[in-house]
């Protein structure tokens, strides 16, 4: 075989699934929201599953982001302008079409952080987490003074319900539905854009200096995730959107970026299904510590440390430890011996 044919085929001889397990449990968790609306009509459960997908969606802005080591507090931004994106194509123009509008809410923020990552995507560490903060505070700003545009603080009211091939998505059911496909597109997005630039990812995590010394082209990479997380913060922007009838300021403030970050991390921010881990104990909690009237912070925040003390990778990493041990345990385990390879050095031609 001649060496360009060796070259050509040991790529393909290598190439990985195009998802791995942890992206195929998590469509699959995800694809389990739509059968919800059949299994039950209580308000509660529908609220609640709502608010959980929609926490989950935004945390992937979070996720996108860390897996280069860069907490972005840009998500509230981001769904800020998804969100109104959507309102006023139905308010001004009467577009209502669930597509149309996703596509939208997907599009307008993936543009809108092209020039803004060509302007802090140089930018590291606090740094970079400052400036993405103060990025949210100025579109708040922008969204409680541009009243001719958002409605000021009254914000854009009396939405019209989407629709899906002509058929009003009105109902509590029938908005679950619409927050399902949103984050079923918002997660199948995120796993395919992760998943395929998982090790140019890790490569930037681990040192983007050295990166970039070897020929990594890390600002464009950077730039490329800064924009679809931008996307998918955008949907999950439409999902709020569209719950609540109404586009306000208040929807996406400034604070909410924290508590997307502590869905991620909580969760475990090395696997996609973190977010969802996450955004489920968490939301939920929320709703259970709400009895305890004003205990509820207090409680809040201890269980945010007990986990996060208990459980340095998250529930997801949590619980792959505790299934290693099981499997450890197990007597019919045999023992894994790793075997002893020559490994070349990194930048080494073997």
């Amino acid at each position: 075989m001649s060496e360009e044919a060796a070259i050509t085929r040991l790529p393909q001889a290598r190439r990985p699934g195009l998802l791995g397990g942890y992206e195929w449990a998590t469509l699959c968790v995800v694809g389990l929201a739509f059968a919800v609306p059949v299994l039950t009509r209580n308000p509660q459960i529908l609220s609640q599953t709502n608010l959980i997908l929609i926490a989950a969606t935004a945390s992937l802005g979070v996720y996108i982001m860390l897996r280069m080591d860069l907490m972005s507090f840009a998500v509230p931004a981001f769904m800020a302008t998804g969100g109104y994106t959507v309102a006023l194509l139905s308010l001004r123009l009467g577009v209502t079409d669930a597509i149309l509008l996703g596509v939208a809410a997907f599009v307008m923020p993936a543009l809108c952080a092209i020039p803004l990552g060509w302007l802090i995507l140089r930018l590291k560490g606090v740094y970079f987490v400052l400036v993405t903060f103060v990025l949210t505070e100025i579109v708040q700003l922008l969204l409680f003074e541009a009243t001719p545009l958002t409605g000021g603080s009254n914000g854009l009211v009396g939405m019209p319900a989407v629709t899906l091939f002509g058929i009003e998505l009105m109902d509590n059911s029938q908005v679950l539905l619409t927050t399902a496909g949103l984050a079923f597109a918002g997660f199948a997005i995120t796993a395919l854009f992760t998943r395929s630039f998982r090790y140019e990812f890790a490569a930037i995590e681990k040192n983007d200096v050295l990166a970039e010394s070897l020929g990594l082209a890390c600002w464009r990479y950077k730039a490329l995730a800064f924009s679809v997380a931008a996307g998918v913060s955008g949907l999950a922007g439409f999902a709020l959107v569209n719950m609540l009838l109404t586009a306000h300021p208040t929807s996406f403030a400034p604070m909410s970026s924290v508590t997307y970050i502590t869905y991620t991390i909580v969760g475990g921010k090395g696997a996609i299904l973190g977010t969802l881990a996450g955004a489920a104990l968490l939301v939920t909690a929320t709703d259970l510590f709400a009895l305890k009237g004003e205990l509820s912070p207090g409680l809040f925040g201890l269980l945010i440390i007990v986990v996060t003390l208990l459980a340095r990778g998250g529930l997801i990493g949590l619980a792959a430890k505790a299934v290693g041990r099981l499997r450890r345990a197990s007597p019919g385990a045999p023992a894994r011996v790793a075997p002893i390879t020559a490994v070349p050095a990194r930048g080494m031609k073997s």
